[in-house]
């Protein structure tokens, strides 16, 4: 911890007599530095600052007031305490010193016990600033430490949970990163589009990116007869797969009511996997929502869904090829998916394949897509 002793004061007065008084009384117990003008004093602070200043008013040349000000301009000075030490008296006189940024002002002549109780005073409260500051630095290190220490433990909480669902339906172990990258691509996309700029800010596409993952979270709720089976569903069986959307809202609300707060990070986690399957004419699932009724996290992952689900292997398809993809996401525009997402989606499609790519579960479908 910085002490007193340690303490650099920076005595400016151009009559000697004062000078030797003021060394004489401080030298003792702290750094003294000395300036005879002005010109010298902002020399001196230049290349060592001080952590006070005794200031003569009347000097020749630059005086007292003009060294004031420039300090309080400088960014590296503006803090140094200053204390005037002067003989003009008048109120006016001090009124400009303290509006000038002065801490103090003493007039001339001066009791030299006066000057020492001001100067550790001024000392010390600076000392106590200087040392809230720094606490304030330690403490602002450890809540971001803190907070990033939170938001791994979140990102891994949810790619893990995510990853059970995945366990699942083992042949898609991939569709999971595919489709929040996806999503993040579109949301980076559109951020300035007048349909979503007000929504997809910076904190927003990241906890779109981050909470995507639990999409398909409701599978897990699905039998395995049906989530398994390698030929077409029957209508019935449809219909149970149907609510894995709603196997997933109830499992992220559960997890909403135990908080006393709302997350933004599991609205989106619930719309993303209650609203995925609506389409934008309304003829989608659970809740055949039309159009802007359709949460925009659900938009943009219908959008990411189907193309991962037609560029990758199923036991009862092979993959097909990006091209094919993007014309089915083409021909959907406007009745499966919202215009501007889909109008989004050809203008970022190549992004959409080095996503895939990289991404891939096998090297069939790595294939299809440079096909």
């Amino acid at each position: 911890m910085y002490e007193l002793s340690n303490c650099t004061v920076l005595i400016v007065d151009d009559t000697e007599a004062n000078v030797d008084i003021l060394v004489e009384a401080l030298d003792d117990e702290y750094e003294v530095g000395v300036a005879i003008d002005g010109e010298s004093a902002l020399e001196f602070v230049g290349e060592s600052k001080p952590d006070i200043i005794l200031l003569d008013i009347m000097m020749p040349g630059i005086d007292g007031y003009t060294v004031c000000e420039r300090l309080q301009k400088d960014a590296e000075t503006e803090n140094i305490p200053i204390i005037f030490l002067s003989a003009l008296d008048e109120i006016k006189n001090k009124t400009k010193g303290f509006e000038l940024g002065a801490v103090d002002y003493i007039t001339k002549p001066f009791e030299i016990s006066e000057v020492k109780a001001r100067v550790k005073t001024h000392l010390s409260l600076m000392l106590a600033q200087k040392e809230l500051a720094n606490q304030n630095e330690v403490l602002e290190v450890k809540v971001k430490e803190r907070t990033e220490q939170l938001v791994s433990t979140q990102e891994a909480i949810t790619y893990s949970l995510a990853v059970l669902a995945e366990y699942r339906d083992p042949e898609t172990g991939g569709h999971i990163r595919r489709t929040q990258n996806y999503v993040k691509a579109l949301a980076e996309h559109l951020k300035d589009h007048e349909r979503f700029k007000q929504y997809l800010d910076k904190e927003t596409i990241y906890l779109l990116h981050n909470s995507a993952p639990l999409h398909d979270i409701g599978k897990v709720g699905v039998p395995d007869g049906i989530l398994l089976k390698h030929g077409k569903l029957t209508d019935e069986e449809f219909t149970e797969m149907k609510k894995h959307t709603i196997f997933g809202r109830d499992a992220i609300q559960a997890a909403e009511d135990k908080l006393n707060y709302e997350s933004r990070f599991l609205v989106f986690a619930k719309e993303f996997a209650y609203t995925h399957q609506e389409k934008w004419d309304g003829s989608g699932y659970p809740q055949g929502l039309k159009g802007d009724e359709i949460p925009y996290a659900g938009r943009l992952m219908a959008v990411a869904d189907v193309y991962d689900a037609l560029i990758s292997k199923r036991v009862y398809k092979p993959p097909f090829t990006h091209k094919k993809a993007v014309s089915i996401i083409a021909e959907g525009k406007g009745s499966h998916f919202d215009p501007d997402i889909a109008d989004a989606f050809i203008d970022l499609q190549e992004e959409f394949k080095q996503i895939a790519l990289k991404f891939a579960d096998f090297e069939e479908e790595r294939e299809a897509l440079n096909a």
